[in-house]
């Protein structure tokens, strides 16, 4: 079977690319209701999201807490913004603010927040350091952040074939290189020692993690989410030329996988972190 997907282009510029990123739920729900369930739902608080994009779980979080709470959003991919900015429209939030801006620089006083939330964005982050100094510097004395992500080991089952690909087809060169793209979510010892360097103290870690299932190979590499979410980072590594046999050998493997196992299943780590100031 061709390799259609990997002639697919999608543009995070585009407004119609922020209207179906909600095809990503079920991936962040799972990392969202790990958030959501170590919330405590208090009075007044005064909130902000880092990396909102289209509003999940900052439009949850302010659903639960009502209109005693001030919620603020904040990130930097425009469109997305556009569209929590509907969805706050259409919800009639009077008490969420939805803001463009960098998590490592946040144009807010010191600290404002009684609660920092983020869900998968310190992964995503240009500058995670910066922006947990960001956090830091913005938090009240008494105030908490709670965020998650994933780390190290997601998808374990795919890079391992890939790597053995690599191999099976004379490119054991390149395994370096998808060791270090595989590396880049980092440790659970890595994230922590972001908070700590920021000046945090580690209130209570959870280390959990979520199963994605999927038909075969075929089903898996032509997912949205595995075509917008990781296809661009498994790609890098390769030369275009190599890329046709790469994939189709790599479906291959994964269909025959799935052929003994009877579907193919794909481990995410999932991580927790709240954390307060010293």
């Amino acid at each position: 079977m061709a390799q259609e997907y990997l002639s697919k282009k999608f543009d995070f510029n585009d407004p119609d690319f922020a209207q179906v990123f909600d095809e990503t739920s079920l991936w962040s729900a799972y990392f969202g209701k790990l958030l959501l369930d170590n919330v405590s739902l208090k009075k007044n608080l005064n909130v902000l999201d880092v990396g909102c994009g289209n509003g999940f779980p900052l439009f949850e979080l302010a659903h639960q807490l009502g209109p005693s709470a001030n919620l603020t959003g904040v990130d930097i991919w425009e469109p997305a913004l556009q569209r929590a900015l509907f969805k706050k429209n259409f919800y009639g939030l009077k008490n969420v603010e939805i803001i463009k801006a960098d998590a490592s620089e946040l144009p807010f006083k010191n600290n404002q927040f009684d609660l920092i939330t983020s869900n998968l964005g310190i992964n995503n982050f240009e500058k995670p350091q910066k922006s947990l100094d960001e956090c830091f510097r913005v938090l009240n004395p008494s105030g908490e952040i709670k965020i998650t992500t994933n780390t190290v080991g997601h998808m374990r089952l795919f890079y391992s074939v890939y790597e053995k690909v690599l191999k099976n087809i004379g490119k054991s060169d390149l395994i370096p290189a998808l060791k270090k793209q595989e590396a880049h979510r980092k440790t659970v010892e890595e994230i922590l020692d972001l908070f700590k360097n920021s000046g945090f103290q580690i209130v209570k870690t959870i280390n959990d993690s979520q199963t994605l299932r999927y038909l075969d190979g075929t089903a898996f590499l032509r997912h949205s989410l595995t075509v917008f979410g990781f296809l661009g980072g498994w790609r890098s590594i390769l030369k275009k030329e190599d890329e046709a046999l790469v994939f189709s050998t790599l479906e291959e493997e994964l269909n025959e996988i799935a052929s003994e196992e009877g579907e193919l299943r794909m481990n995410i780590p999932m991580l927790f972190i709240n954390a307060k100031k010293n």
